[in-house]
């Protein structure tokens, strides 16, 4: 039961949409939330979720948030790319809800977002790392951000006091002057009140960059290959886009030495790097053993700095009050299908690796495989806040999921739209259960800044999870599965329904579905 509004103040909770469900006189006894996130930090290169990877990357602190907390085995991006991830896990609503469709698009400061939710409920909320939003945070009593994407050494970092002056600049590694600045808010902030730090990394985005301290990590050893790494295009696996190959990867690294040549510094890490001579298989191998070994040092980094945030709840006393989670904005490829990047609706990218620490109520050493999505997260953090969701709010919270007591009628299936096309990887939407997954391609720009003009043609994709993990074999045309093709269609219409993206103001989509939906 809700507590009635008997103050102003409550009242004013109330036209905002939440309120805050008084169960202690005790402002502390809330928990902290630490929320950790990482960008592109892809579940292959975490160790802690099996694969060809795992024996080889650097992941101390990662398996010791698992061994003491929960790792969650299907947590799913709804739009895989940065800003519109971004934009979801503060909204908790999908891109078509929030208006962040792209990488262009702003999170516009006015919108409803779980710092604020937090912060008017009696939280002391912070940002520091990766934003990524466009404009000013807000919700947040304190923030310092990278500018864009922000640079892996010498960081500058923006303030409130600073926004208008470009921010200042500070030595050494991103991730390391992440981690130690959220230390030093943490040891600034208010002991009278609980705290929502959000501290996001760069880390492991491109260029891939790393520490000096890791350069030889893994410089003698050659890495596992994925079994679809030599997947040239989609003529094998009947997949309806070329997709973003390594060989374009490998061709920024041929053109940065170049640069050097020049005389101008390089953007990438490794560099000078040559292709010189070498056939296309031998090309491929080359570029993702390079690709591969910078990005699981990059991402040694950041284990490096969740150690030290952990190591200093440790030593405050404050480990068992308080909530780390250590997630990425989406995920990745690794060379699987021959691609680096993510956007598509494929495993690789589609999966959001997850952990979480709270004593109090996970067991340690526990998993979950429930279906959770990004938009889902500021409802699991208002819930262990005791604060009533926004109407805004269109995710759920999994707290129960957590504690081992999922709901019967939690979701068996998820709704994905990418709204960035390119010729090369279609814009697209699709519907994934726990065994299958239905993706249309319909190849539309739709007026979202950013996207190719030119449109493909539409294609659909299926595929059996089961029998297919690594999606290599499109199944759409297979007989066998034209009964489950149906049904995946039917469900896919009705949580387009369910959300609110119907596309029935658009007549070039109108026609599309009209004629492809067969």
């Amino acid at each position: 039961m809700f507590e009635k509004p008997l103050r102003a103040a409550a009242f004013l909770f109330l036209l905002l949409g939440f309120t805050y469900k008084a169960s202690s006189p005790e402002e502390n006894v809330r928990p902290n939330i630490i929320f950790i996130m990482s960008d592109d930090h892809t579940s292959q290169a975490w160790g802690i979720y099996g694969g060809i990877l795992a024996d080889y990357v650097k992941n101390d602190n990662i398996k010791r948030l698992a061994e003491e907390g929960m790792t969650l085995d299907n947590v799913f991006c709804t739009n895989s790319i940065c800003t519109p991830s971004r934009a979801s896990i503060m909204t908790g609503q999908y891109s078509h809800q929030n208006g962040v469709y792209t990488l262009s698009e702003a999170l516009e400061p006015d919108s409803m977002n779980i710092a604020k939710v937090l912060k008017k409920s009696g939280y002391q909320t912070a940002l520091i790392g990766k934003w990524h939003l466009k404009k000013t945070p807000s919700g947040f009593d304190h923030f310092n951000v990278l500018p864009g994407q922000g640079r892996y050494h010498n960081p500058i970092l923006k303030t409130r006091e600073n926004w208008e002056e470009g921010g200042k600049t500070y030595e050494g590694f991103s991730s390391d002057v992440i981690g130690d600045l959220s230390i030093q808010w943490l040891e600034n902030r208010s002991a009278t009140k609980p705290f929502f730090l959000m501290t996001h990394f760069k880390a492991t985005h491109e260029p891939f960059d790393y520490p000096a301290r890791h350069q030889s990590l893994l410089a003698e050893v050659e890495l596992p290959e994925p079994s679809s790494l030599y997947d040239f295009g989609p003529a094998y696996s009947g997949r309806s886009f070329d997709g973003q190959q390594l060989w374009r990867l490998g061709e920024r690294w041929v053109q940065d030495s170049k640069r050097v040549e020049e005389g101008k510094s390089a953007r990438y890490p490794g560099i000078p790097f040559s292709l010189e001579g070498l056939d296309s298989l031998a090309a491929r191998k080359k570029i993702y053993q390079k690709f591969v070994k910078d990005f699981i040092r990059s991402g040694a980094a950041i284990d490096d700095n969740i150690g030290k945030i952990l190591d200093y709840l440790e030593q405050k006393g404050l480990a068992e009050n308080t909530i780390v989670i250590y997630t990425a904005d989406q995920g990745y490829f690794l060379g699987e299908h021959g691609f680096f990047d993510k956007r598509m609706i494929y495993e690789q990218a589609l999966r959001m690796p997850f952990v979480i620490r709270y004593p109090a109520e996970i067991a340690a050493g526990s998993r979950n495989a429930d279906m959770i999505l990004n938009l889902d997260f500021p409802s699991l953090f208002a819930d262990y806040a005791n604060v009533e969701l926004p109407h805004s709010f269109h995710g759920q919270s999994f707290r129960k999921n957590l504690q081992a007591k999922t709901p019967s009628d939690w979701r068996k299936q998820m709704y994905y739209r990418y709204w960035l096309h390119q010729t090369n990887r279609p814009a697209h939407f699709g519907i994934r259960d726990e065994r299958y997954k239905l993706a249309f391609f319909y190849g539309q720009p739709l007026d979202k800044p950013g996207s190719h003009q030119d449109a493909t043609s539409p294609a659909w994709e299926f595929y059996d999870l089961q029998k297919d993990p690594e999606e290599v074999k499109n199944a759409y045309a297979d007989p066998k599965y034209q009964a489950k093709i149906l049904e995946m269609k039917a469900a896919l219409l009705q949580l387009r329904t369910e959300v609110g993206d119907t596309d029935a103001d658009d007549p070039i989509m109108e026609v599309i579905l009209r004629d492809s939906w067969e």
